[in-house]
């Protein structure tokens, strides 16, 4: 596995995600684009189904999301939802969070 850390707008330039779902890490698996805190268990259903899309974006910082759920959050957890990137930018709730 190699890990390079550059900064996130490059990035997200490179992979092809929009702006507008920007957050806080971007990474890359499979081919795909993950943005953001996204669980996952939807990185495994998004390598099993095989769409065709950038990735996935869980725009924000959603408390209660993975590495957003420390105590210092209190157990609060936020509804969120994680997006599924289709090729021309647009978005689809790919899973609910709640």
């Amino acid at each position: 596995m190699q890990v390079l850390d550059t900064g996130n707008t490059a990035a997200r330039t490179r992979l092809g995600i929009p702006q507008k779902y920007g957050s806080c890490h971007t990474a890359q698996i499979g081919g795909y684009a993950i943005e953001g805190h996204v669980p996952a268990s939807d990185i495994q259903r998004l390598l099993r189904e095989a769409p065709q899309a950038i990735g996935l974006a869980a725009p924000g910082m959603p408390v209660g999301s993975p590495g957003m759920d420390g105590p210092a959050y209190g157990g609060r957890k936020d509804a969120y939802d994680v997006l599924l990137i289709g090729k021309n930018g647009s978005s689809t709730v790919y899973q609910s969070h709640r």
